[in-house]
């Protein structure tokens, strides 16, 4: 045996490390040449059970560099893994995959590791502690959270804490679009609803927000200020309107978003980067390294020649990183563009994070590439940023679609959202599909009782398993102090196999920023306690609870324990509560 079964906490990290030290052993022996890159090495399930329980591409990824070929080093490999003493048989497949078999001691080891760690169960410590910044939500300031908000928000909240669970330390940030047009408008629609208030009868223009979220907010004008600022010109009320409006709209955006139980850590405000003097300082650093300058920009695709009229402007050498074209960092006119800002304010977040995650929406794909390019330039390629993409929700109400819009005050909030389906169900159905997928949020069949209903299927296998143990004492079984695990069967281990892979998912999740595939994973753990519960229909014998065997009983409700550890820890890190009963 080469390694001791209680030294490394779960199944898969055990069995990774048993195969780097037979790697190791085979460098040491001189069958290997040293410092092979085993980065893409894996250890994995194979697609196929009956193959085994687990598979590794060890030989295939290491021969070719080892100057063999992935079959003859796999012969290597095997001896090595099979006097592994939980391991049960090890398999060459193919043009040199490894199949393994593992034993049922280890596997109820792994049962017992679940229940031990509890909690902590799939935490792991590859971040190392590292920093990440994860910038989620930054909608304008310029009216509640909505729906199409709520996947972005989610889906950001639910990567930071998985970041945090898979080791890294992480800082949740938004960042507040407060300067530009958009805000100027919100504070001349807050002087109207300011007038409003004061008795005033008024008639909102085209082009101003008119939703009645902006009432509260020219009441407290009116009662701030009195009537100081009525029939005043613009210059003496509009900065101090737009920063109050926008104030007051953003007490309301973390009101709306705690409803999802979101809490950011750092509210960033674009005003305050501009102010600080950060977007010259950018500038600055990269003009001392030849990567701002001042230039005219070919005319655009399908514009003709005499169609356009060059202007010189400030850009930055964004094509020097993998762009299409230099990009403007400031107007002809001198003013900013929102792109000179942008990248101010992740040179801003850089300073203190060793990675940036920005969650944007899908309409902001075509800017993907400059604020990429920014950031390689900023921090010489050192910091790793990644940029994911949400599309957006579509709502449906019975069969047709729910139309919103921000201008016209018209739209379902997440306040609205929450009070008809509840937090848990937006959360998760909102985890249920890929980022970049795009989907339907059904008002009806969020709510389904149905297999067809992931946050239904998953929530019932938790309850299920939470009405085990009432549901044991009030049939009086009197269970022993310690269940006996080898009393469990092929079908029921092979749920704890399932269970086992659940480190294994967080990891990949966390390295790939993929919080979703929690969801996934949970769908199918769920359905594979389901369907063991089922076969109890026509067999009593095989029921959870089995009256007159109190050992078996035991045992198995051990197995439910366990799985319903990881569904609570899974559906902790997606941020949704695990239902007791239903």
């Amino acid at each position: 045996m080469i390694l001791d079964l209680l030294t490394l906490p779960t199944l898969h990290a055990r069995f990774a490390t048993d195969l780097d030290a037979a790697l190791n052993a085979l460098e040491g022996d001189g069958a290997l040449p040293r410092g092979l890159d085993r980065r893409n090495v894996t250890v994995e399930p194979p697609r196929d059970a009956s193959h085994g329980d687990l598979a590794t591409n060890a030989a295939m990824v290491l021969a070719k560099p080892a100057g063999t070929n992935p079959r003859a080093l796999a012969g290597l490999i095997e001896p090595k893994l099979t006097q592994l003493d939980y391991v049960e048989a090890v398999e060459i497949a193919g043009p040199g995959f490894l199949n393994v078999r593992l034993n049922s001691k280890i596997i109820r080891c792994e049962l017992d590791t679940i229940l031990t760690e509890g909690a902590d169960y799939g935490r792991s410590s590859i971040g190392g502690g590292k920093t990440v910044n994860v910038e989620y939500v930054s909608a304008n300031p310029t009216g509640p959270m909505h729906m199409g908000h709520a996947r972005g928000a989610i889906v950001g909240d639910a990567l930071a804490t998985l970041l945090e669970y898979a080791g890294f330390k992480v800082v949740r940030e938004y960042y507040i679009n407060d300067a530009g047009a958009q805000v100027q408008t919100l504070g001349r629609s807050a002087h109207l609803r300011y007038r409003e208030a004061l008795g005033e009868a008024i008639e909102i223009p085209e082009g101003f927000y008119p939703g009645d979220y902006l009432i509260p907010i020219g009441q407290q004008l009116a009662a701030e200020f009195g009537d100081k600022y009525v029939g005043k010109p613009e210059s003496e009320w509009l900065d101090l309107f737009r920063e109050k409006a926008v104030a007051g709209m953003m007490d309301m955006i973390r009101a709306d978003l705690a409803l999802l139980g979101i809490h950011h850590d750092v509210f960033a405000s674009e005003a305050a980067v501009q102010k600080a003097g950060r977007v010259e300082a950018a500038f600055d650093r990269l003009r001392k390294e030849g990567l701002i300058y001042e230039g005219v920009l070919e005319a655009p695709k399908g514009e003709l020649p005499d169609d356009w009229e060059p202007t010189e402007m400030t850009l930055f050498r964004s094509t020097e990183f993998g762009d299409d074209q230099d990009r403007p960092v400031r107007k002809a006119d001198g003013g900013l563009t929102y792109f000179g800002t942008d990248l101010a304010y992740h040179a801003q977040k850089a300073e203190t994070a060793d990675m940036l995650i920005d969650i944007w929406g899908a309409d902001h794909a075509g800017t993907v590439k400059r604020i990429q390019a920014a950031v390689k330039a900023l921090t010489h390629g050192e910091k790793p940023f990644d940029i994911k993409l949400v599309q957006m929700v579509r709502l449906m109400r019975a069969g047709a679609p729910v139309k919103m819009s921000k201008r016209s005050g018209k739209f379902i909030t997440i306040a609205d959202m929450i009070e008809e389906v509840g937090k848990d169900v937006v959360r998760f159905t909102m985890l249920a599909r890929k980022a970049d997928a795009q989907m339907d949020f059904d008002f009806a069949k969020v709510v389904e009782a149905s297999k067809d209903n992931p946050v239904f299927y998953v929530q019932y296998a938790h309850a299920r398993i939470a009405s085990l143990h009432r549901r044991a004492v009030e049939a009086g079984i009197v269970l022993p102090e310690q269940p006996d695990l080898s009393l469990l069967d092929d079908e029921e281990l092979a749920l704890v196999k399932l269970a086992a892979q659940f480190p294994r998912v967080i990891e990949g999740a966390a390295n790939a920023h993929e919080p979703h595939r929690i969801a996934f994973y949970l769908y199918d753990l769920a359905a594979a306690f389901h369907s063991l519960w089922h076969r109890g229909n026509d067999d009593p014998s095989r029921r959870f609870l089995v009256v007159e065997d109190a050992a078996v009983t035991a045992a198995r409700l051990a197995l439910a324990d366990a799985i319903g550890q990881v569904i609570r820890n899974g559906l902790g890190v997606m941020g949704v509560a695990a239902a007791e009963e239903m």
